[in-house]
């Protein structure tokens, strides 16, 4: 779902209830089922699965697969709804309100402190997709997260991986987390609207925002994890990110969806690994562009790295995002979290010998 709304309005979304949210899902679910020629709207199994941001590179494999045809080809007819934040697609999920959410995998982490049994059953990439972006106004004042202190930084929602992450990159550098204040502002034209009328000093987004900031003279980037070595050097180690991850009853309960899911992904996530950035963009929805063909296709190109060829977990991921949660999150420093009970790779396995 692709929004314009003005900063305050999106703020404000971050905490609607329930019934909200739900609405949202049903609007998402009319601008989605018919995107394109091997869209949704099928005659096979039906899955509905919420995105944390459908027009987000991060999050690209979820309508490429649809866009392919792939869903299809298994068949599946997948409905994709969209929210601007991955928390929010989290909630969607717990809620049962769909069957799978593409999102970031730290959610299962945190989910299981809370007593939901989450896992990845498809993992998209190993490094976080994330820029941290600052204001051109404030370029020299923040050169280092060690200058968070007393700034207004923007993440995508309140309890979303950009708060996170934007929380861990403050208290390694020494920073805590009382002393800087996260704004939600989501993405896209929201973002761009909160850093060009200083509603914050810089913040945590993704490309295309990355991209259009950038063209546009707003901000720099101040650190980049879009690739595994960007992710190595910002986190110590590679970052599990964007995700299928499912209810864990759910998928033990429909197993053979779940195979058909993961084959029709990793069938995506090859092809990606074989095709060029402007012919990945050609594949997406026009609006994703939103007018400037070459600056989208620039975005995913320089996103492309995060991305896995097999949808397997890579062997550190999960400990180094349990260090990164731990690090700042109370739930998580004082829990034991069964790592093993947070991800599965049975599925992409069989897809890759299928």
């Amino acid at each position: 779902m692709r929004k314009t709304a003005r900063y305050s309005a999106l703020a404000a979304a971050g905490l609607l209830a329930l019934s909200s949210l739900t609405a949202c899902a049903n609007d998402a679910a009319s601008t989605t089922a018919d995107s394109g020629s091997n869209g949704g709207g099928g005659k096979g199994e039906h899955v509905k699965i919420m995105v944390g941001g459908l027009d987000k590179v991060i999050y690209m494999p979820a309508m490429l697969t649809q866009r392919l045809g792939y869903f299809n080809d298994e068949g599946l007819d997948v409905e994709l709804l969209s929210e601007p934040a991955g928390v929010q697609a989290e909630t969607a999920l717990v809620s049962g309100q769909v069957q799978g959410a593409v999102g970031f995998y730290d959610h299962t982490l945190d989910l299981q402190t809370k007593g939901k049994a989450v896992e990845s059953v498809v993992q998209f990439s190993h490094a976080p997709g994330e820029v941290e972006i600052v204001s051109n106004k404030r370029a020299d004042d923040i050169t280092s997260p060690k200058d968070f202190k007393g700034k207004k930084l923007g993440v995508t929602g309140l309890g979303s991986s950009t708060d996170f992450l934007t929380k861990y990159l403050a208290v390694k550098n020494g920073v805590k987390v009382s002393e800087f204040a996260p704004v939600a502002v989501g993405a896209g034209p929201t973002f761009v609207s909160a850093l060009q009328k200083g509603a914050i000093d810089g913040g945590m987004t993704t490309d295309p925002t990355v991209a259009t900031v950038l063209q546009k003279g707003l901000g720099k980037v101040l650190i980049d994890m879009r690739t595994p070595s960007g992710s190595q050097q910002a986190l110590g180690g590679p970052y599990p990110s964007s995700s299928l991850y499912m209810q864990t009853d759910w998928v033990n309960g429909h197993k053979e969806t779940v195979q058909k899911l993961a084959n029709a992904f990793v069938k995506t996530l090859k092809w990606m690994s074989t095709h060029s950035a402007s012919e990945i963009a050609a594949k997406m929805p026009a609006d994703y562009s939103q007018g400037n063909k070459t600056l989208y296709a620039t975005a995913i190109q320089s996103t492309l790295p995060m991305f896995t060829k097999d949808g397997v977990m890579p062997v550190d991921g999960p400990a180094t995002v349990e260090k990164v949660l731990k690090a700042f999150n109370p739930n998580i420093k004082n829990a034991k979290v069964d790592l093993s009970k947070t991800y599965t790779t049975e599925f992409v396995k069989k897809a890759a010998t299928g």
